[in-house]
């Protein structure tokens, strides 16, 4: 039997229930956010940031070029030295901030984007799939009541590798980030510009220090 190679498979990435959903995020990913948010004319150089999905910290990385200071926590040690917290456990990361940017697990996205919106001052970034877009029950507990500000589409695919950063490969799976920002409720969709070969950096994808 041939392989479906159909777009609807293809773009599908499956965790098992349990899985620590470990995809890194290249960093000129973050930095085209980091761009966006800019360009609204909203400067962060002196705000802070929360990053509760840290990982390894190859997103806390660019964000710490942009802000303030930068809150680093992950449920699982990847080693990189950050605190190893529960995001989503009762106290925990309890103080707001002003921002909080992440790349959430897929499973729990909704709850990261519930506790991110009580917890932040002045807005909150989640890069997603964008079949997370999709979904009635989505639709009705999220978006409904609780609308992005923007939809921030890649428009060249953002590769994630399993359990590493690397910038080699391809992927069907396109990312969007969901913005929310304080005062702006209607969504309006974006569309970012190819980016990647001028906002990689030299070290990039080399361990990052906590």
């Amino acid at each position: 039997m041939s392989q479906n190679r159909s777009s609807a498979v293809m773009q599908q990435r499956h965790e098992a229930h349990d899985s620590l959903d470990d995809f890194p995020t290249p960093p000129w990913a973050t930095r085209a956010l980091l761009e966006f948010i800019d360009r609204r004319g909203i400067d962060v150089s002196g705000m802070t940031c929360r990053e509760p999905a840290a990982n390894r910290g190859h997103m806390v990385a660019p964000l710490r070029e942009a802000f303030a200071h930068v809150e680093a926590a992950d449920v699982h040690d990847y080693g990189a030295g950050f605190a190893v917290e529960d995001y989503l456990f009762p106290g925990t990361d309890a103080f707001p901030v002003d921002w909080t940017i992440t790349n959430p697990p897929f499973r729990l996205a909704e709850q990261f984007i519930e506790r991110a919106c009580a917890t932040s001052t002045v807005g909150v970034a989640m890069i997603v799939r964008a079949a997370f877009l999709e979904s009635i029950g989505r639709y009705e507990t999220l978006f409904s009541k609780n609308p992005p500000s923007f939809v921030l589409q890649f428009s060249e695919r953002v590769v994630m590798h399993k359990g590493r950063l690397a910038p080699e490969g391809s992927t069907a799976t396109a990312y969007a980030w969901l913005v929310w920002i304080d005062g702006e409720a209607d969504t309006r969709l974006r569309w970012i510009a190819p980016c990647r070969k001028r906002l990689e950096r030299d070290g990039d994808y080399a361990p990052v220090a906590a």
